[in-house]
């Protein structure tokens, strides 16, 4: 409430930067002009880039903010917040461009919203699923359900994704693999997806690891950090948390739930940013109707202005640093393994020896291993720091002749026009059918 009383004070005395944005649903091309627009007038602190296309060829938009926008910097991680999977869930895919321009406008004129930017490169995309979006637009409007939900040819891209717990049948679309290689090339810590039809916070895993078993908890190694996550988003929000927003879903004690506990599925992208792209990601319902009126948006952007703020700090939990060469060369393909919590695929560092670890506060001892060399073990005690903007930093060294070789992340190789499409799926299938072996 604060913050946003202080938002509509210095709001009141500020220029006009940019184009008011109505609470409104805002076509494909009123987002594509909004982002373009706002990119112009911010290009400091803005790039406005497309990851690919949907199967009509729309392109998915992503607007990166940040005090470098253009690209990875070291020691500086990167979040980001994805909407409108589902293109008959809209509310999420309002909500970002809403946030965009408020994180643009108080730039410089908050103190909290400067540092985050400062320390934080934040990539936003109003819609995954620009097809299904136009496809609801011109049905009846209806709060439960569309066929704009699924895409052209009518995928539910929520279950498109590579799962390690049960075989994903489903034939790969041009929305999933776009957002499968964005998630695999870029050094994504943390991550929200942005859903409606339920008032709650969900984290994985979505799919079970007994199967047919469900609804059953399933739990991930980095249980405590998810949960500390789920939590922050539902008490900063304004009622998440009471759990009991909607008629027709389960009371949700803090208005959080791991998803499987929910109900179970296969192929979701929260499952796959965690064990494929190391990337710790919320699935985020806002509304109890998928696709309210929008005289309700403002509301909808007043409930959850302060959650979507705080859990971008919140990618500076932990301890994050470099694994290098006593030489300061970095050190890619190292694995960092926590002690107690053994991860599906281990996390590896990136092309400039980089890792990012979420992590509450407490001791934890980190196994760095470069393969062929050997292991450093070290124990180390990690406090709160996100209001300083940082996790703990940390370096690890080793005295290593290392070569260049091309960079894999967990097993799949990026798109770097070395491999084709083929291939890549070829690895990919490969990789997903040692994971299950390696849990049954």
């Amino acid at each position: 409430m604060f913050r946003s009383l202080q938002f509509l004070l210095i709001w009141a005395f500020l220029p006009d930067r940019t184009t008011s944005l109505e609470f409104k649903h805002h076509s494909t091309k009123n987002v594509k002009e909004f982002l373009h627009e706002i990119n112009v007038k911010y290009r400091s602190i803005t790039h406005l880039y497309n990851i690919g296309t949907s199967v009509t060829g729309i392109k998915l938009w992503v607007l990166a903010i940040g005090k470098y926008p253009k690209e990875h910097t070291v020691g500086i991680p990167d979040v980001k917040y994805i909407a409108n999977i589902h293109g008959d869930e809209v509310v999420g895919r309002e909500l970002l461009l809403h946030l965009i321009q408020h994180l643009l406008v108080m730039y410089g004129n908050d103190a909290t919203i400067t540092r985050l930017i400062n320390s934080t490169r934040i990539h936003i995309m109003p819609s995954m699923n620009p097809d299904g979006y136009e496809i609801t637009q011109h049905e009846e409007r209806n709060c439960l359900y569309s066929k704009g939900r699924y895409n052209k040819r009518e995928i539910d891209l929520n279950r498109n994704f590579p799962d390690v717990f049960e075989n994903n049948t489903s034939p790969l679309q041009p929305e999933t693999k776009a957002v499968m290689d964005w998630i695999l090339n870029e050094s994504f810590v943390l991550s929200i997806s942005l859903h409606g039809g339920a008032v709650v916070a969900s984290y994985p895993y979505d799919s079970n690891q007994k199967a047919k078993q469900s609804p059953s908890y399933s739990k991930c190694p980095d249980d405590d950090v998810f949960v500390y996550l789920a939590k922050n988003y539902s008490y900063s929000h304004t009622s998440m948390f009471s759990g009991d927003e909607c008629e027709m879903t389960p009371n949700f004690p803090d208005g959080i739930t791991n998803g499987a506990n929910w109900y179970h599925f296969a192929g979701g992208m929260q499952d796959f940013n965690y064990i494929f792209g190391q990337c710790f990601e919320l699935t985020v319902e806002l509304s109890c109707c998928k696709n309210p009126p929008e005289e309700l948006l403002k509301e909808f952007w007043e409930e959850n202005q302060e959650s979507l703020i705080n859990f971008l700090k919140l990618v500076h939990l932990g301890i994050k640093g470099q694994v290098l060469n006593l030489d300061g060369t970095p050190i890619a393909n190292a694995t960092i393994e926590v002690e107690g919590r053994k991860n599906i695929i281990p996390f590896r560092t990136n092309k400039w020896g980089e890792y990012y670890r979420l992590l509450l506060p407490g001791t934890y001892t980190l196994n760095v291993t470069v393969p062929g060399i050997g292991s450093n073990i070290t124990e180390l005690q990690v406090y709160n720091n996100v209001e300083k903007f940082s996790a703990l930093v940390f370096n690890f060294h080793f005295s290593v002749n290392v070569t260049e070789a091309p960079l894999v992340k967990n097993g799949i190789q990026p798109q770097y026009g070395t491999a084709s499409g083929l291939q890549q799926d070829t690895m990919l299938l490969i990789l997903i059918v040692i994971s299950s072996a390696l849990i049954y």
